[in-house]
């Protein structure tokens, strides 16, 4: 039988740690210094080293993300999940709020007029909500209305984070982003997912504070 000697770490001391393991593990990397911040941050969130590969950032996208913050705009989020995730209260030190608008009943009543999904109908329902970054890491129905509306001209997000998870339109919309004109931040491929969102919301809640 294997025996399995555990190292002793303080609390406090353990995401510190996970980070320097982190650096370590990866070496040398393509990132600015801000952009490995969000990536290292979804590595520690999944444990997972393929996103150092997948992760693709706008070149304007951690400064509009962190100017969107400084000026205590909203983040708009396709699950409750992702809300309760983020450092709401980092973000209100800055004036913003995050809102999720999925589970409203005016947002399933909207999604039942027009024959679309109740993520479809939530953002557009936050058009005119102060919206600074739109986090996207479930839904990719979410992701393309956000997507049709700016082309449209109708919704006017600083960021657009597109991480969605899963095998249905999820590759397919994070590659329509990454080809995208303005600040976004993605990780392409299958994987991604709502611990990806809140860590990446998060990242950029630290890199502003």
């Amino acid at each position: 039988m294997t025996m399995v000697t555990l190292q002793p770490i303080a609390p406090q001391d353990i995401e510190a740690e996970s980070f320097r393991i982190i650096e370590r593990e990866l070496g040398p990397t393509r990132f600015s210094p801000e952009e490995f911040a969000v990536v290292r941050r979804a590595i520690h969130a999944t444990g997972d080293f393929a996103f150092a590969e997948n992760f693709r950032f706008h070149p304007q996208a951690i400064a509009a993300g962190l100017a969107a913050i400084r000026a205590g705009k909203n983040i708009l989020v396709d699950v409750t999940m992702a809300a309760s995730g983020i450092s709401s209260g980092l973000l209100a030190r800055f004036g913003g709020r995050v809102l999720c608008r999925a589970a409203e009943p005016e947002t399933a009543a909207l999604a039942q007029t027009d024959g679309t999904t109740r993520s479809d109908a939530a953002v557009a329902r936050s058009v005119d909500d102060c919206i600074g970054i739109v986090a996207v890491g479930n839904a990719p129905t979410a992701l393309l209305k956000t997507m049709e509306l700016i082309d449209r001209g109708l919704f006017t997000p600083d960021l657009v984070i597109g991480v969605p998870v899963g095998f249905v339109n999820a590759a397919e919309s994070k590659e329509l982003l990454a080809g995208k004109p303005y600040p976004h931040i993605t990780a392409l491929g299958r994987k991604g997912g709502t611990p990806v969102a809140v860590a990446v919301v998060n990242a950029l809640l630290r890199l502003a504070a």
